[in-house]
């Protein structure tokens, strides 16, 4: 698809410029690998196309937009004011695309990340909505880490993840999903005073706190640090499971951080309960994350559901004790 499918005849003082869409793709993904066998790679391609494609833009446009030698490749500053441009064209491309394409007719596959507590929450809504409206659309899934997923979106391996975030980085979007309360849990079972407690309270029990380096992990430390109790004496375990973490606690293993979601049933049938803890923990903010790639649609359309399951599936009333 171009601009303009055919040279036309012109005045002579009008100059007519024909740019290919695909050429400004490539420009824009060279120009944000900063590598040509990258680019190659990531548009499917060979690298001689990929410098065809450069080479043919900057004779129609008549200026040179990248500097090359043998190890780097660097934006002129031709290159530079053109970037923006070639962005914002290839975004209204795809918008044009979106509103127009017949969903059943999109085809290929999405590669998704989510962690844990989304697919507790409402990620199976999610697969359910985009096998309705995109059928011939396939979805590989891979539950792990936020940590993990953030470092696959930049990385290209993960299409769209659906994780603790922001992730702030050039040229990732963000789109808030939803807000989960973090309570204190436990199994009604574990011989803990009643009413009111503290952390000094928990030292007879590990305490399961997701992932080492996630956000729930640093906010149990941080509430033991300022707590009145010797920090050492305190056990916090780590798991990227929650399966794993809920069945512990529930065996009477230890006490968890974990979102009411997560542990809804679980609170219902009365196999655990919400602790009153002093230490109130902050909010877990999930965001909608993916790459702004020209020609590819799916990952922010797929996203845009996300964030609407996400408003209609109200949560439940916090049980936290008053």
């Amino acid at each position: 698809m171009a601009l303009a499918c055919r040279p036309r005849t012109a005045c002579p003082s009008e100059s007519v410029v024909v740019l290919n869409l695909k050429f400004l793709e490539t420009f824009v993904w060279v120009a944000r690998l900063r590598n040509f066998s990258l680019a190659a790679e990531k548009l499917c391609t060979t690298q001689a196309a990929v410098s065809n494609r450069i080479a043919t833009l900057e004779r129609e446009l008549g200026v040179r937009l990248f500097e090359r030698d043998l190890r780097t490749v660097s934006l002129t500053p031709h290159g530079q004011r053109a970037l923006p441009q070639a962005e914002a064209i290839m975004r209204q491309v795809a918008e044009l695309e979106r509103s127009v394409a017949d969903a059943g007719q999109m085809r290929g596959t999405v590669r998704i990340g989510a962690i844990d507590s989304i697919v507790y929450a409402w990620l199976p809504r999610l697969i359910e909505r985009v096998k309705v409206s995109y059928p011939n659309v396939a979805i590989d899934l891979n539950v792990d880490t936020s940590l993990n997923l953030a470092r696959q979106i930049q990385d290209g391996q993960v299409d769209l993840g659906l994780i603790m975030g922001p992730v702030v980085a050039p040229h990732i979007r963000n789109i808030e999903l939803c807000v989960f309360d973090c309570l204190w849990i436990a199994a009604p079972g574990l011989a803990l005073k009643p009413g009111r407690l503290a952390i000094a309270d928990l030292v007879d029990y590990p305490i399961f706190a997701y992932s080492k380096g996630s956000q729930p992990h640093h906010s149990v430390l941080r509430a033991i640090e300022v707590a009145d109790v010797d920090a050492e004496a305190v056990r916090v375990f780590n798991s990227n499971s929650l399966a794993t973490i809920t069945r512990l606690i529930r065996d009477g293993v230890g006490v968890a951080v974990l979102p009411q979601v997560v542990v809804q049933e679980f609170l219902d049938n009365g196999d655990l309960q919400v602790l009153e803890v002093d230490a109130k923990l902050p909010a877990l903010h999930f965001h909608a994350v993916y790459n702004d790639n020209p020609g590819n649609a799916l990952p922010a359309l797929i996203a845009g559901m996300a964030a609407e399951i996400a408003a209609s599936t109200a949560p439940a009333p916090s049980l936290r004790p008053s």
